[in-house]
């Protein structure tokens, strides 16, 4: 193996304004050939920055980068024949067939004749995207996506490919694949630069290039980072009362930096190797819980190098007023069913949700939970079947029911060419605020998710995280007893994540009753319930902790949610297939 790094960077800053911060400062590293390093930090660290630069698209500001020897300003036309770039915004053209953009791409790197027609069917074969190549790549799910950007991507054999956060969206088992192809791209010596917002998928790489505010951290292998904490994360389990409120109680408490719901249980990072203190404090009102140690993981050390998490608290939730518990069920699906011409997206999916209560909807990519989604909030008229909210039926009390739903879509849902101010405007007077009322509610929106340097800025060209708050904070203006969240935190990182999880679990402790819908399994391990939609039914309803259980074995004694999650699918799919053959 040649000794020449695939990537040197030497001394690399980025400056996109003087005025501003830089967003890469005195970058130096170095990248070895042969290796999957992954490029992790909070939203606004400069890992796309990074890539870019890389990849000769940007110029640096001072330093300078080299790939396989060549300098990204002085041979960028080399580097790009030497690379593989797969952005982090869907690139390719969605009214193109999956076809027809692979040849757009092949004509693009000069792949012509039989390569060409070889390289097609290696990469269908690759992806497993033979089946749909007269496919228009707008019609593909989300994983599909994916696997044909990173086919694009291959269409010339490259040194190096570089993949900017190439998962996010994605469902557990399209996730799986894409991790499992990019790994063998290895035995082809192709090097692989992998920027992700999942900490999990850090941890796989070999090395792993910890970024924040344009600094780098930490570069090397994800397990030495991981030691650092090592004797300073437990388990907190056997919890008599509210999981939610042991859990805002042990972040309040000094010694917790970071602390998440895993099922009925809650798992902590402290600053010390101890627990002695926070087992004083929560066995005041739980004195039957226990406290373990227990391994740590990379994002433990990632929340711990980044100086901890937000803490327990919700500004938001101290703000909103508090909702009885009731004992009727407030939101109910009754055999819905949704049919696009022959083909059916939702059938005769049923379930309740009971008052403060987090109902998680989970299935992969086109499974149909959007269109359930939609159907609950009103958005979508069932084929047959009703959904009520607070006993209203949708279909014939609509707007007694919407207004007291708040819902953050899927996908970016505000005015991208209004300001923030303009948008927090326009959704007030939607939800009928006016006058005091109006103003009270945009000015606590502001203090609470930090919005005074943003105003005025248009809501399309903010950071992420703030798109996610703004969203966020636009759906709750108007108080609302039921919260609807579409992928909520989908691309934000860890740090972000926890934020938005804080504000829900205090509204949920304020009677609010939420039903979300996530690929982030670690997500979906703070809903109380959750509902498993796979080719378009329901196959499976429990608590994360039941749905875990029912994916236990000799080999897997321990399975984490996502193992629960591919293993139901799979399972399914499997019954499915004798049932036919029976």
């Amino acid at each position: 193996m040649s000794s020449v790094p695939v990537v040197d960077i030497q001394h690399l800053s980025k400056f996109f304004n003087p005025a501003q911060p830089p967003a890469l400062e005195n970058i130096h590293t170095v990248i070895p050939k042969g290796q999957i390093v992954g490029v992790a930090g909070p939203d606004g660290a400069g890992k796309t920055t990074l890539i870019r630069l890389i990849a000769g698209l940007l110029l640096p500001t001072q330093g300078k980068i080299l790939v396989s020897g060549y300098d990204t300003v002085e041979d960028p036309e080399t580097i790009h024949n030497l690379i593989g770039y797969m952005p982090q915004k869907f690139g390719l053209y969605e009214d193109l067939t999956v076809m027809q953009n692979l040849v757009l791409y092949a004509n693009l790197r000069g792949v012509k004749g039989q390569e060409r027609q070889a390289t097609f069917e290696k990469l269908l074969d690759f992806t497993a995207l033979k089946p749909f190549v007269n496919r228009l790549s707008g019609a593909l799910s989300g994983g599909m996506k994916q696997k044909l950007g990173l086919a694009c991507a291959l269409i010339q054999k490259p040194t190096l490919l570089l993949l900017d956060e190439p998962s996010v969206g994605v469902d557990p088992i399209s996730r799986r694949e894409l991790w499992k192809m990019v790994q063998g791209l290895l035995e082809e010596d192709i090097s692989v630069i992998w920027s992700t917002a999942y900490l999990d998928e850090a941890e796989r790489c070999d090395s792993v290039l910890l970024l924040n505010q344009g600094k780098l951290l930490y570069s090397g292998p994800p397990k030495e980072l991981t030691q650092s904490v090592e004797g300073r994360t437990f388990k907190i389990s056997h919890i008599e009362s509210s999981r939610r409120l042991v859990l805002i109680e042990a972040l309040n408490h000094p010694q917790v930096i970071d602390g998440v719901i895993q099922g009925s249980d809650i798992r902590i990072v402290t600053r010390q190797p101890t627990e002695t203190t926070l087992a004083d404090t929560l066995h005041q009102k739980n004195p039957g819980l226990q406290i373990e140690s227990i391994p740590p993981r990379f994002e433990d050390a990632f929340i711990d190098i980044l100086g901890g998490g937000p803490g327990g608290r919700s500004e938001l939730a101290e703000k909103m007023p508090v909702f009885k518990d009731k004992s009727e069920a407030i939101v109910e699906a009754k055999g819905l069913t949704k049919k696009f011409g022959s083909f059916t997206a939702a059938n005769h999916i049923t379930f309740r949700i009971q008052s403060g209560e987090i109902f998680g909807l989970l299935g992969p990519n086109g499974a149909g939970k959007s269109t359930t989604f939609k159907m609950m909030c009103g958005l979508l008229k069932p084929t047959s079947g009703e959904a009520f909210v607070e006993g209203y039926n949708l279909q014939t009390a609509s707007s007694q029911a919407r207004s007291r739903i708040g819902y953050m879509a899927q996908k970016f849902s505000l005015y991208g060419n209004l300001s923030v101010r303009q948008n927090l405007e326009f959704f007030s007077g939607i939800y009928n605020l006016k006058g005091g009322q109006q103003h009270k509610a945009i000015q606590d929106m502001i203090e609470i998710f930090g919005f005074q340097p943003y105003l005025y800025e248009s809501a399309e060209t903010l950071p992420l995280g703030f798109k996610q708050r703004l969203a966020l904070s636009c759906a709750v203006m108007h108080r609302p007893e039921v919260l609807f969240l579409d992928e909520p935190t989908s691309g934000v990182d860890p740090i972000t994540r926890r934020e938005f999880w804080n504000h829900i679990n205090g509204l949920v402790e304020k009677g609010v009753t939420v039903m979300v819908t996530t690929h982030f399994m670690d997500e979906a391990e703070y809903c109380d319930r959750i509902g498993l939609v796979y080719r378009s039914q329901m196959i499976e309803l429990g608590t994360p902790d039941e749905l875990k259980a029912l994916a236990k074995s000799e080999q897997n004694p321990s399975p984490t949610l996502e193992d629960a999650f591919i293993f139901l699918i799979e399972r399914y799919d499997a019954e499915q297939n004798h049932a036919r053959t029976a």
